[in-house]
Formats: structure tokens, sequence, C-alpha cells
């Protein structure tokens, strides 16, 4: 269920595209289901920025359902009734699990678990329950004499005083007999304080149906809870972050000070790299093994060979790095940047849509860009390629073992040929041909004498 705005939040946006371990909340529920059942048996039920929601977890091929009026958490599984089995009402699904969209840290595990054991018990309703240390504003569950069958759920608004001390809490997961559920969802009443249906309700509703009602009790509450508040949210964050680290340093990877690094849960990273504090590693990022990675370095959605080193403080987005190669300090790779095996990228340098050849070197203070650049050439340091006129983008293309003096300046669209020197402080605005030496700047000219006649002319005026 991802219906709803989540006015705790202070937001402009859904509740449920809020991100924690650098995704979607939504996204981390729907990858964890699609470890349960296919994605065409996945129904999200989106309201509030339907069109959002359903634009950001589109290319999971997980299929949605519209509550346009969001009346409540049982009028959303009212509207899925179609969905789930047309119009004829027949019985395509035997069981309905209902998850909840904020809460990202549920596990297939445990709803497996929920599922086998509501087939076992012959149950018509099955709910997930937790302990908490502190229940307050969660639904109660009422057993039946601590027995796993439950009689009601009562929220927190409507509990009795003795009730409010049970620990017990609804963590909104459910598992369901399929017709049971549609042939009683709609006697459910909106006569609450909200006027909402109430999906709560169903377990009261079916005991006194004389249906079977059960919970089973998942020891570990963290996955249960939601992120109603930005706190929460955080809280959540910072759990799956630090499970994050620990699968990796499980792996055999090295990562000094985990509270201090932000790794986003999709980054995968090769064994016996070494992550130093304060790092970043976000979204789809890739790390081979016998990486180095620095301090202060942020790198997403990237793919690093094996053997690399990032120094510190390297700002890297949708870039390529080879086995072997030394990127930073301070260097900033923008999108399109594909650094080859043992090349070097160095401080101050700003790449963006290249290709750096095979042990190619920019050590310091460049910017290339829209460049194809060949194996063994040396940048200079203060060397600029300039592709853009204005109005459109160009391309420079510097052959093998080229030597580009410092502060050159290269205007694009232009091709430098395989083995060619360009002289220090150069513009460079027309092709050079293979092994030629281009010089592209103003003769010198020295006047002697010059600055000691302006000295004593100065000193001459101040008499």
């Amino acid at each position: 269920m991802a219906a709803g705005k989540g006015t705790r939040l202070k937001s402009k946006h859904p509740k449920v595209l809020h991100e924690i371990g650098g995704k979607p909340i939504l996204a981390h529920v729907i990858e964890t289901a699609q470890k349960v059942v296919p994605a065409q048996d996945i129904f999200v039920i989106i309201g509030h920025e339907a069109d959002r929601v359903r634009e950001a977890v589109a290319g999971t091929g997980v299929k949605f359902v519209l509550q346009a009026a969001q009346r409540g958490t049982g009028h959303a599984l009212m509207v899925a009734r179609e969905a789930l089995f047309g119009s004829g009402n027949s019985n395509k699904y035997d069981q309905v699990i209902v998850l909840s969209g904020d809460a990202p840290l549920i596990t297939a595990e445990t709803i497996g678990k929920l599922s086998a054991f509501h087939t076992a018990q012959k149950a018509t309703m099955t709910l997930l329950s937790a302990d908490l240390d502190d229940p307050y504003g969660y639904g109660r569950v009422l057993r039946k004499g601590g027995r796993v069958e439950v009689q009601a759920i009562v929220e927190e608004k409507a509990a009795t005083p003795q009730q409010k001390k049970i620990r017990e809490i609804n963590s909104g997961f459910y598992a369901f007999d399929a017709r049971a559920l549609y042939e009683h969802i709609d006697r459910l009443s909106t006569e609450n304080a909200h006027g909402e249906y109430y999906l709560t309700d169903m377990a009261g509703l079916f005991h006194r149906a004389r249906k079977k009602v059960v919970a089973i009790k998942t020891p570990d509450a963290g996955e249960v809870l939601g992120s109603n508040t930005r706190t929460e949210m955080m809280a959540l964050d910072a759990r799956l972050r630090l499970a994050k680290c620990r699968e990796l340093l499980e792996n055999g990877v090295t990562i000094f000070y985990p509270h201090t690094c932000v790794i986003d849960s999709d980054v995968e990273v090769g064994a016996d790299t070494v992550i130093e504090p304060f790092v970043q590693l976000l979204g789809s990022t890739k790390i081979g093994a016998d990486c180095r990675i620095r301090s202060y370095s942020v790198i997403g959605n990237s793919v690093i060979g094996d053997g690399v080193t990032v120094k510190p403080g390297t700002i890297m987005e949708d870039s390529r790095i080879g086995a072997g190669a030394v990127v930073g300090p301070y260097s900033h790779l923008r999108p399109g940047s594909d650094v080859g095996e043992g090349a070097h990228v160095g401080n101050f340098v700003e790449t963006k849509k290249i290709k750096l050849g095979k042990g190619s070197k920019a050590n310091h203070l460049s910017y290339l860009g829209d460049a194809e650049i060949g194996e063994g050439v040396n940048i200079g340091a203060g060397t600029i390629t300039c592709n853009y006129d204005g109005v459109n983008k160009h391309k420079t293309v510097i052959e093998d073992g080229v030597f580009i003096g410092s502060d050159s300046t290269l205007v694009a669209p232009i091709k430098i040929g395989r083995g060619a020197y360009v002289a220090a402080a150069s513009c460079i605005t027309e092709d050079v041909p293979a092994d030629a030496l281009a010089l592209g700047r103003a003769r010198q000219s020295v006047k002697e004498g010059w600055a000691r006649a302006k000295r004593d002319a100065r000193k001459e005026k101040h008499r």
C-alpha cells in the first residue's frame, strides 16, 4: 500500500518516494516482495501524486491500482478487488499478502514466514506483530488468552488505559484468505474519528463471524517500523546503511569507521578493497577488488576496476575507471568519463564525456571535455579542451603517444596526430599531423634594461 500522503513529513513529495539507503522507500519494499513472488503478482496501490509514484518504480514490472480518493487502508483493498480478481471475482489468487509501502526493512524471510504460518493455521486473516518498548501510536493486538488467535486490533486513540499497556503492536503487514476477504470487506464501517475504512477492523469483523484470525510475532521489531516522520526515516536509513557496511565487511571489504561512511544499498565492492572514513558510495556503484578509496571521495553510479586508487576528495559521477588507475586528489569526473587501465587523473582535473587511454596522464589543473584521448598521452598542467562554441559541443581527438605541453588550449573540433608534440602555452586551432611539433603562441621579445629604467624613473618621481 503506497497511496498515502505522509502529512507528518511536511513535504511536497510523496511519502514513499523519500529515499533511504539511496533509493525510494517503496523501491525497497518492491525489491523484497520480488524475492517472494514474480513482479506481475505485485500490485502497488497508489493515490497521492500517483503519476510520480508510478513513474518512479515502473521499471520494476509491478502492476498498479489507483486509489483516487484515499479513504483508508480498508478502502485501498476495496479498490484493488477488480485488479486482483477481475469483474467476475474469480479465484485467481488464494492468498493476498498486504505490505506497507513505507516500511522498507521488511525481509523476504519474514514475508515467507507470514505466508507459511497463515497457510499452516488455515487462517482467514494473519497479522504480523512485534513487541515494542514504546508502543505509543500503534494499534495493539488483543489475543485470546495469550494464544495465537486474535480477537481484535485496537487503535491507540480507542484503546483503554489497560490496553495501552500491551506492548505487542500490529505492524500493518497481513495475509488474507482472498475469497473470505472480499466476501466480508464491504462490511467495514467508517464510524470512527477519521471517517475511514480501517483494514485493522477486519480482525474484529472476522472474529465475530467465527473466522480464524491469528498473529505471528517477528523477533526483530525494527523490520516492521514505518517512516512517518523525518526522525523515523533517518533512523531507518542509519540502520539500513550500517547493515550494508556489515555485509561488505563480512565479504572481505575493510571499512574504517563505518558510521562515517554513506554506502547505498545497491553498491557492490570487491574483496580486499579499503574504504577510508567519510566516503560516499552512491547509487549502483561497483568497485573491484584491492582498491583503496580515500577519505571524502563521493562516487555515484560508477564502475571501478581492480587495484584502483581513488585519492581524497574525488567526485565521480556515471564514470568508468580501468584497473590500476589512479584518480585524485580533488578530481571531478563528470558523467561519461572513461579512464583507461593504469591511467592517472590528478589534482583539480575535471573531465566530462571523455575516453582517456591506457597509461595516459592528466595530472594537474586541466579541463578535458568531449575528448577521445589515446594511450600513453601526457596532458600538461592547465590544458583545456575548448569543446563548446556557445551553441554546440565539439570533439577533440588526441592520438596515442601525444605530448601536450602545459597551459595549452585545444579549440575543438580538432585532431592531434599520433606522437605529436604541442608546445607549452599554445592555442591550437588546426589539426596537428602525426609526429609534428605545433606552436601557437606569440614570439617572445626582450627589452634589456627596461625594468631598471622603470624603477629609476619611479625613484626620480618621488624625490
